[in-house]
């Protein structure tokens, strides 16, 4: 039995290598046809052949040389472009000789007599005719009044060509990635189907292998042994490893997207079956991330065979990741509807109510109109009334991806949370200031969807919105969230930034019949739930004086519960009314005393 698990485990690692040698098995040549199918504007196309002259069909074995290159062509091609159509001051004096010199002056005048007489571009009329249009009619006394907002449009104009016509910064990330995706040849992406199922079929197996033949092993029952002497499972340099390649992972994931091209085209069969599309990032993203808790999942139900309650939690969080989160946002994505995770709530779906999304929304008709009121219902209405009948665990710990891949990937590292009371009060304020962060950029988005203002005492309001994605949704829930697993424990991100957990968590404090009730007479102090509690509580302080434990980051996983050796701790749902106590005598390790 024991080779037989040693021989999952050695698939597995065979598996895994594959998978990160699959980042250098093709190759990577510009061509007409890669051309085509990322810029589909003639002109554009054009420019960028031109800027890399003598470098299309140039066959390059690196991700790197060929990304590198590639960004040096698009800068040159921006520069030609800027050249091309950048208005300089003699076609000002030009528009400002045209004019009918006479006692006034006026724009409108001036530009329709320099589009009748010269032929220098159908573009820069138009923009000049753009940005000036608030001024058609005025007349000025002088030339020189006039050649002041000429230039003043014009230096809007020049500072917007490449925005325009050109390949603008904020989508170089993209760009990259679609026209190295498209570049990608060789052996890799003329075998992806074969590569999918030796890296995906034959990794999972593996892992599955080993995991039942390791928890399937003796009697039913919590094992810790060592885990603190474990390098894996309490900061050793296998554990650091680990986290340092998920951080790695996440940082090229949302920032350098273009050097995972060859791992996005393993799951193109994939993309293709499901949504009728190529792959994204994001898809690939989406696989790992079901197959992490699918997985890790049926270790979770092994570990912990002997609990119901954990077994059915388990269940939850795997059906909904692979329904809710996975397949039925790729059906919505083949049937041309706005996607959309139909259990991600707001704030933690932070952009639903951006603009793009609402006319998203709208566009789609009555479905649409029916998808954006699933997502209110579910703020406004599923959020209080759920966490009154059964507290935050409905979603943290029965729904929620971020709760599902913490409970399931993170559950070997949850004895790592900081059970400080330093680490309990940085939690409070950090993780209701991304609250109120996330409720103003939502206010600001919805101003602007109104108003058309993307402006709000001068601050971009999408500035406020870029901000939010880049610090809390990417480096805060991407790159700390999963990459520091290994390190502080599996529910960072919920603890500490999850601007929905700060929304239930409210709820349950106040106003929720869940509760953890203790007796404390029967505690022996060994302290296991407090070691494992995952949102850093001390649980063993409130067995030890028997009192019920009512907190509002508790996501109620119960393995507080599961870890306990004499049944203390019990998850209930109770009348609201004295919530902390409902009896009349407190027995604790402290002694009896009357519960006033």
């Amino acid at each position: 039995m024991r080779l037989i698990q040693n021989f999952g485990l050695v698939f597995f690692i065979l598996s895994f290598a594959l998978f990160i040698s699959a980042l250098s098995l093709s190759h990577f040549q510009l061509s007409e046809q890669s051309l085509s199918k990322v810029i589909s504007d003639e002109e554009k196309r054009q420019f960028f052949k031109e800027a890399a002259y003598g470098l299309m069909e140039k066959k390059y074995n690196s991700q790197f040389t060929f990304v590198a290159a590639m960004e040096q062509i698009r800068l040159q091609a921006n520069q030609d472009i800027q050249v091309r159509y950048e208005m300089i001051e003699e076609e000002i004096n030009i528009i400002l000789s045209s004019n009918n010199p006479g006692k006034t002056y006026q724009i409108n005048k001036a530009i329709s007599t320099y589009a009748a007489d010269s032929p220098i571009g159908a573009y820069k009329i138009q923009a000049l005719k753009d940005y000036t249009g608030w001024l058609e009619g005025r007349e000025f006394a002088s030339a020189e009044e006039l050649r002041n907002h000429l230039t003043a449009a014009v230096q809007h104009i020049n500072q917007a060509i490449i925005e325009k016509k050109g390949f603008p910064d904020y989508d170089t990330k993209n760009f990259l990635f679609q026209l190295t995706k498209q570049s990608s040849g060789g052996f890799l992406p003329e075998n992806s189907t074969l590569f999918l199922l030796l890296i995906f079929l034959g990794g999972t197996l593996g892992a599955l292998l080993y995991i039942y033949l390791q928890g399937n092993r003796g009697t039913a029952g919590i094992k810790n042994d060592r885990i603190f002497q474990s390098g894996i499972t309490h900061r050793g340099a296998i554990g650091i490893a680990t986290g340092m390649f998920l951080i790695a992972f996440y940082v090229v994931l949302y920032f350098y997207p273009y050097y995972l091209t060859n791992w996005v085209i393993l799951v193109d069969p994939i993309s293709y079956a499901l949504n009728g599309g190529e792959a994204s990032q994001w898809f690939l993203y989406g696989i790992l991330y079901t197959l992490a808790i699918l997985v890790m999942g049926v270790r979770m139900v092994l570990k912990y065979r002997h609990s119901p309650y954990q077994i059915w939690r388990t269940g939850s969080v795997m059906f909904f990741q692979i329904s809710f989160a996975f397949i039925i946002p790729q059906m919505l994505i083949a049937l041309h509807l706005p996607y959309m995770d139909l259990k991600n709530i707001w704030p933690l779906d932070y952009d639903l109510f951006t603009p793009e999304r609402l006319r998203a929304f709208i566009a789609a008709g009555n479905i649409g109109y029916l998808m954006l009121f699933w997502g209110i219902l579910l703020t406004l209405v599923g959020v209080p009334l759920m966490v009154y009948f059964f507290g935050k665990r409905w979603y943290c710990s029965w729904v929620c991806g971020c709760g599902g891949l913490a409970e399931t990937l993170g559950d070997p590292y949850r004895q790592l949370s900081d059970k400080s009371l330093g680490a309990w009060q940085l939690e409070r304020y950090l993780v209701h200031a991304v609250l109120v962060f996330a409720v103003a950029m939502t206010g600001l988005m919805l101003y602007t969807f109104f108003t058309g203002s993307g402006q709000v005492l001068g601050i971009s309001t999408y500035a406020i919105k870029e901000t939010y994605g880049f610090l809390i949704s990417s480096i805060f829930a991407g790159v700390v969230g999963t990459g520091f697993y290994p390190l502080m424990g599996n529910r960072v991100w919920c603890r500490f930034g999850c601007p929905l957990a700060a929304y239930l968590g409210l709820v349950q404090r106040f106003q929720s019949r869940f509760r953890i009730t203790t007796n404390g007479g029967q505690c022996i102090s060994c302290g296991n739930c407090s070691t494992y509690c995952e949102m850093g509580i001390d649980v063993r302080w409130y067995a030890q004086r028997g009192q019920d434990i009512v907190r509002s980051s508790c996501v109620g996983c119960g393995i507080c519960s599961a870890v306990c050796p004499r049944g203390v701790l019990n998850l209930e749902n109770g009348p609201t009314k004295d919530r902390l106590s409902s009896d009349p005598i407190l027995i604790g390790n402290d002694g009896v005393s009357l519960n006033e």
